[in-house]
């Protein structure tokens, strides 16, 4: 009887324990929304941060100017980069201010725009791959200097942008992100409109908080 009531007393503490466990590894994975995975089978898909959370991003880059005559035509490639803050408002709909900067050169001509803008994405949901299109509408702070014309000057001006891209998932707060944005905009320096609109083509991260 004795030794009955110590095997009972053992089976118990063991399921006691295997419960314990169980609902540790049931709390650890609640707060991404799912269920721990059965044994033996691959790690759950990266679940995104709660909706309405902001998060944070950023971007390094090439800046791609137009060819236009009036515009930026014989400008080389130059350099991007820009920062900002989202939210995430709905499963297929973000809204995010950015700030950045862009430059090029022509010889001793050169062109730099600082856009601050507003804008929202279109999401198409996924686990780990999500492509999405954008828009949006800002003000942009640009310079010319073209000792090649004489013009030296600067101007803010508002101007938008179109953008497509695609977060890559690498766990539930942190995504990798590949973006193409084309920057409509055209300021006027000493009295001349010129085009300085062009393509930022960017790698960079979004982190929710």
């Amino acid at each position: 009887m004795r030794k009955s009531a110590v095997l009972v007393l053992v089976g118990l503490l063991s399921v006691a324990l295997a419960s314990t466990a169980l609902a540790q590894q049931y709390d650890r994975y609640e707060k991404y929304g799912g269920p721990p995975p059965r044994r033996g089978a691959g790690a759950p898909p990266p679940q995104h941060a709660v909706y309405g959370q902001p998060y944070f991003f950023g971007h390094l880059g090439l800046f791609e100017p137009n060819t236009d005559l009036n515009g930026l035509e014989g400008y080389d490639t130059g350099g991007a980069f820009d920062i900002g803050i989202g939210s995430r408002i709905s499963p297929i709909l973000a809204i995010e201010g950015t700030f950045g900067a862009h430059r090029a050169e022509r010889g001793s001509d050169e062109v730099s725009v600082a856009p601050l803008t507003f804008g929202a994405r279109l999401i198409l949901p996924s686990p780990v791959i999500e492509p999405y299109v954008g828009g949006g509408l800002g003000l942009y702070f640009t310079n010319l200097d073209e000792p090649s014309t004489g013009i030296n000057d600067s101007d803010t001006t508002i101007g938008g942008y179109g953008s497509l891209g695609l977060d890559a998932w690498l766990n539930p707060r942190m995504a990798l992100n590949f973006e193409g944005k084309y920057h409509w905009v055209e300021p006027k320096f000493n009295g001349v409109d010129v085009d300085v609109s062009g393509w930022t083509l960017s790698l960079g991260i979004r982190i929710s908080f």
